[in-house]
């Protein structure tokens, strides 16, 4: 056994790596597939005969393998079919039989069963039915083998084995976010892929339909050309997934950052001035996808007709389209070659008329080929014009029309600019869609603001929404906001002049094009303002007041804001971004509003809020003074009234404390913690107190550094961490002390740790940035960092500016996935002398690398 287990070993290996050689030379995958295969059947059935099995026994192939395809680090699932159950002696043969298998170096999937148990376990398993359906036999017995096949067969029931497998179908696509988009596909199970391909063959085989795309297509389930551009997508996706077992030696199916470059190259892309090779490679990857998943539906929809035929009483809608059985039907089969505008009719009548789900196989199949008559003068065409605005403008199923646009290249077509971007990539590290998904997910966002089931995800947007005038613009903006992403320059200022031309091309009214081009040559503008500026500086607030300059442009880029950020990725928003755009929103409403921005007003508004919170307390009416008095201006613009009288009630019998005090609280914004120390001050209390979150692995998202009169500090930070929600009480109480006895020890603090990057930062890394300038009063330092996200920075950075003395009065954290980009307003005598402002420069970088 052990001569034969070795001798099968090298064989397989020396077969093997001929075989991959081959493939790598040529570029051949279905030779590849049938080769690994057939070297596989050749081993197996030396073992299987060296011992000595019984001749009414059969060794079948099962799954993959049993389709006839075999990838380089594929499971080889093998079933052992018995005439009847096994008995001692041979049970101890069928063991040594599987450990000679593994012993050769597969890796083997293996059930041992008779024909009977077979037929339960498929009726109780859609996976092993799947399995079985697939079945070939390798040795052994043929009679037993024709047994298993016309048996299963019999016990087939196409029906429930479609509808097992549709559903079977949509639980995948779930998992993988139902988008053929994932910057990260699985091309193997995600939407759009293999399994996909491989689904309608199941369906079809079962059904007795044909188990090949030109058997399909001589059934009339597809055209031939369909079938044609179905086998080049397969052997597409099959070349990428050898490729990726090649360059991974293991089963890998996804095509993650890390392997899309050499892939890529593999492949024969280039990485050009403007694109990296590993964007080429994905954009065909996502146009291919998008090809499988129209021709899908279309196969799926045939197929079901097939098996559960309906009586079809076509509904008239109107002269080219009727409704069937909530599909939207066209009237006959020429209607877009003799009709192109009737592609655009189409989707403005799916959202007009919300009885209708789809459109037919049929309908879907000639827009498809169709799609090629929408050029410069269909574009030109005063009638398409005014279809395409009415369909952004329809009061309902907006989002579902631009998607169905998208997924059949209508959009891309009458938007060539759009098409560019169609499965473009974005290497931002905070982006987690395409820029044509991002872009439909944006539209989406804002047309859920509209929605009375949605209102209560975002109240003030709803409610902004609710009373803006045509709020349709807001659809094309999104549209255009980012529709010049990778064309190199700024892509704001391209997409303003996309917008410019096609608002001047649909007759828009001027105020409704200078609104467009205004949102979309600033959707990042307030983003900026509020995440990066100090808002309790009146000049930031009039700065910005100039720019939107009328309450209208201010709502709609508020708006626009919103639904951009939140259409970038899960892990970008929180409420903390919220609040920050909203107070920008209102601080600059009461400007345009005609109130000049005063500090003096803002203080005593915060104070005189703050003091009625307090009187709800139950406090003195004096309480607050000791405190307020050792508190400067600063201290009163850059809290809100809310948080003012919190630390007032914390603190206001303490002001003279020898011991810390550490208070923590639900933040009000609905997401986080508060943390609010007072203590004497300390040169390095700031990087005590982050050390602390550090170690807890707490994320700081904001940080606010006071100095009282008489020598304490005051700080307070919003922190958050996924356990929040559910344990806040035990947390809030471990903060509060844990944090009090640290500050009341000297012991010296761990170094900085230099956290490990996640691959995706490792793969596009971020050249760390800093950038320390004063700020437009010369009273402050504005320091801002660029760096990759990683544990243990900002307790990094903390280090540094302890180190050169520096005191940190605000810190903006600011996490874009995994880029960070954080403001801090910083002063010391550091920063008066060029030659040390330089050396705090240089350690900064240093603790930004890692």
């Amino acid at each position: 056994m052990t001569t034969l287990a070795a001798t099968l070993k090298n064989q397989l290996r020396s077969e093997r790596q001929t075989i991959i050689s081959a493939f790598l030379a040529d570029g051949k995958p279905g030779e590849l597939l049938t080769a690994l295969r057939r070297s596989v059947d050749i081993a197996l059935t030396q073992a299987w005969k060296m011992l000595e099995l019984p001749a009414s026994a059969a060794l079948v192939a099962v799954g993959g393998y049993g389709r006839g395809e075999l990838f380089p680090h594929s499971d080889v699932d093998v079933l052992i079919l018995l005439e009847a159950s096994p008995d001692a002696a041979l049970k101890g043969r069928l063991e040594q039989l599987v450990q000679l298998f593994w012993d050769i170096g597969l890796e083997i999937g293996h059930s041992i069963r008779t024909v009977d148990e077979c037929l339960s376990e498929s009726a109780a398993d859609i996976t092993v039915q799947t399995s079985l359906l697939e079945a070939r036999l390798v040795s052994g017995s043929h009679p037993l083998f024709l047994q298993l096949q016309e048996r299963c067969n019999a016990a087939m029931d196409a029906c429930a084995f479609f509808q097992g497998k549709i559903l079977e179908m949509r639980q995948r696509h779930v998992k993988y976010e139902d988008t053929p988009y994932s910057l990260e596909p699985n091309c193997k199970e995600s939407p759009g892929g293999l399994r996909d391909l491989q689904v309608i063959l199941w369906v079809a085989k079962a059904a007795g339909l044909g188990e090949s795309w030109p058997k399909l297509a001589q059934r009339g389930l597809i055209t031939a050309a369909e079938a044609r551009q179905l086998a080049r997508q397969e052997r597409a996706f099959k070349d990428i997934r050898i490729r990726l077992h090649i360059y991974t030696n293991r089963r890998e199916d996804r095509l993650v950052f890390d392997v899309q470059t050499p892939i890529a190259e593999a492949l024969g892309f280039q990485t050009t001035e403007t694109r990296r090779a590993s964007e080429y490679l994905m954009q065909r990857y996502y146009w291919a996808a998008k090809a499988v998943t129209q021709l899908n539906t279309i196969l799926l929809q045939n197929i079901e007709v097939q098996l559960f035929p309906q009586p079809m009483v076509p509904q008239r809608i109107n002269d080219r389209f009727n409704h069937l059985n909530r599909l939207i039907d066209i009237a006959h089969d020429d209607l877009f070659k003799t009709t192109p505008s009737a592609m655009l009719e189409l989707f403005l009548l799916l959202a007009q008329h919300s009885e209708l789900k789809d459109m037919t196989a049929r309908t879907r199949r000639a827009l498809w080929h169709a799609r090629v008559k929408i050029d410069n003068s269909f574009r030109r065409d005063p009638h398409n014009r005014s279809l395409f605005i009415q369909i952004i403008q329809a009061p309902q199923g907006i989002t579902h029309a631009l998607r169905g646009m998208n997924q059949t290249s209508i959009l891309g077509r009458y938007l060539p600019n759009f098409r560019r971007i169609v499965g473009q990539m974005q290497h931002d590290l905070f982006h987690v869609y395409t820029v044509d998904q991002h872009i439909l997910m944006v539209v989406r966002n804002v047309r859920r603001f509209t929605m009375s089931e949605h209102a209560h995800e975002y109240p003030f947007c709803s409610q902004l929404i609710a009373n803006f005038p045509r709020s349709w613009l807001l659809y094309v903006a999104a549209l255009f906001h980012d529709i010049a992403k990778g064309r190199g320059g700024d892509h704001s200022k391209l997409g303003m002049t996309d917008a410019l031309h096609f608002c001047q091309q649909h007759g828009l009214p001027p105020a409704d094009t200078a609104l467009v081009v205004f949102l979309v040559e600033h959707h990042l503008t307030m983003s900026q303002v509020a995440q990066k500026q100090d808002l309790s500086d009146p000049e930031v607030i009039l700065n910005f007041a100039n720019t939107v300059k009328d309450e209208r442009h201010l709502t709609a880029l508020y708006l626009l804001t919103v639904a951009d950020i939140r259409g970038t990725s899960p892990k970008v928003w929180n409420a903390w971004k919220g609040k920050l755009l909203e107070d920008l929103y209102r601080m600059t409403l009461r400007v345009l509003g005609g109130e000049t921005p005063s500090a003096d007003r803002e203080l005593k508004n915060r104070q005189e809020e703050a003091l009625k919170t307090l009187r709800l307390y139950g406090l003195p009416e004096d309480a607050h003074e000791t405190l307020w008095r050792q508190l400067d201006v600063a201290y009163f613009l850059r809290h809100d009234a809310s948080d003012i009288a919190w630390q007032t009630r914390s603190f206001y019998n303490q002001t003279d404390s020898a011991s810390p005090i550490v208070k923590c609280r639900l933040a009000p914004i609905g997401e986080g913690l508060q943390v609010a120390v007072y203590t004497k001050d300390r040169n390095d209390l700031f990087i005590r107190i982050c050390s602390y979150f550090d170690s807890k692995n707490f994320s700081i998202l904001d940080a606010k550094i006071q100095t009282t009169r008489h020598g304490y500090a005051l700080d307070s930070f919003l922190i958050s961490a996924p356990l929040f929600a559910k344990h806040y009480r035990d947390i809030i109480n471990l903060i509060e002390h844990e944090l009090t006895l640290m500050l009341q020890t000297d012991s010296p603090l761990p170094a900085p740790s230099k956290g490990r990057l996640s691959r995706l930062s490792r793969t596009f890394p971020v050249t760390p940035t800093v950038d320390l300038r004063p700020d437009e009063r010369g009273q402050y330092y504005l320091l801002s960092i660029t760096a990759n996200d990683r544990t243990g920075l900002l307790f990094s950075v903390a280090s540094v500016l302890a180190k050169h003395k520096i005191n940190l009065h605000t810190a903006k954290i600011m996490t874009l996935g995994e880029r960070v980009e954080d403001v801090f307003l910083v002063d010391g005598n550091a920063l008066n002398h060029a030659r040390l402002q330089i050396q705090l420069e240089t350690d900064l970088l240093d603790a930004l690398h890692i």
